[in-house]
């Protein structure tokens, strides 16, 4: 569960990412794409390419929380642009 008192930073992956990673494959990306270290007390945050789904990666201590969020899109509402 998000504990807002133990979270230092939160890290949002840009671009698409394939949420059919699970823990091991995100904590990977972290690892080695990002050049960080999964088991600090920051959040990740990855989503698809249509911006209605994302994930949460987060440590606490004794184990993964892997929080997932899935948006329903509204008709008119814009997409944020990632460059």
């Amino acid at each position: 569960m998000l504990n807002q008192h133990h979270i230092n930073k939160v890290y949002l992956a840009l671009g698409p990412t394939d949420l059919r990673k699970s823990i091991n494959g995100l904590s990977l990306i972290v690892q080695e794409s990002f050049k960080l270290n999964p088991f600090s007390h920051d959040l990740f945050v990855f989503c698809n390419r249509k911006q209605e789904k994302l994930k949460i990666l987060e440590w606490d201590n004794n184990g993964f929380w892997l929080h997932y969020k899935r948006t329903l899109q509204t008709p008119g509402k814009k997409q944020i642009q990632m460059a």
